[in-house]
């Protein structure tokens, strides 16, 4: 526990670059990955149950849903968590040193992978952290950044090595290997996952945002478990009361 302890106080992030762009809107997943779709009955108009001859077609008022509420449904429903670290000998905390993050305890070399599906923002291939600096962009050493399809930002660091393939704007899939456990950056020789769940705001280069804002334990438990518990809708409300400020 001490060595658990020293390794909480000093976790961090590291370092990005680019322009912004457009944010994608947060999509609240299905209750259950088994929700049933929509049955006809459901979204196909309701008929009179009487019909003069002399009635205008246009009495009758349209009750299919727009495009746009249809592909929201299908992509809430295409929305798979997945816990970020493939091993069976795993432990997490509740809190963090100096803001809302997690670090995933496991063996170096134990497999990290994407949270969700989605779109890779960032990576950093090399560990060029200098041990006693303030905190900043260096801390995470090794780390991968990914923009899920569901509109949040998941954030894992420290690793050993970042999976060959594994860049910025390379899309993976819930589950896929993105890297190994490891201990660079600031991790106080610990092998650990650091680990940040934020709202993209500048996507590239605001590592103290990307770091985490929201506390991840709740979640982690859930996708540990199979289940599929959302951080979309408290995400979207830190973003808005804090509007991007770390």
């Amino acid at each position: 526990m001490t060595v658990i302890a020293v390794c909480l106080a000093g976790c961090g992030a590291n370092s990005g670059g680019g322009s912004a762009s457009a944010t994608p809107q947060f999509v609240e997943p299905a209750a259950t990955s088994e929700a049933a779709a929509p049955t006809p009955s459901s979204v196909a108009p309701s008929l009179p149950a009487a019909t003069s001859p002399g009635a205008s077609a246009s009495a009758t008022p349209s009750a299919t849903p727009s495009k746009s509420a249809t592909a929201a449904v299908t992509a809430a429903k295409k929305v798979k968590y997945v816990f970020p670290v493939k091993a069976s000998n795993v432990d997490w905390h509740t809190t963090h040193s100096k803001y809302k993050a997690t670090d995933i305890f496991a063996d170096c070399g134990e497999s990290v992978v994407a949270t969700t599906s989605g779109v890779v923002l960032e990576v950093s291939l090399k560990d060029v952290y200098v041990k006693g600096s303030p905190d900043g962009p260096n801390n995470g050493g090794l780390s991968v950044s990914l923009l899920g399809d569901d509109g949040v930002r998941y954030y894992g660091s420290h690793l050993s090595k970042v999976q060959a393939g594994v860049k910025k704007g390379v899309r993976v899939k819930a589950g896929q290997l993105l890297g190994k456990v490891g201990r660079t950056g600031n991790a106080n020789n610990v092998c650990h996952l650091h680990y940040g769940i934020s709202p993209p705001c500048a996507k590239v280069g605001d590592w103290k945002v990307r770091r985490g804002v929201v506390w991840p334990y709740s979640y982690l438990a859930s996708w540990r478990k199979g289940g599929s518990k959302s951080p979309v809708t408290e995400v979207a409300a830190w973003k808005r009361s804090h509007n991007c400020k770390a």
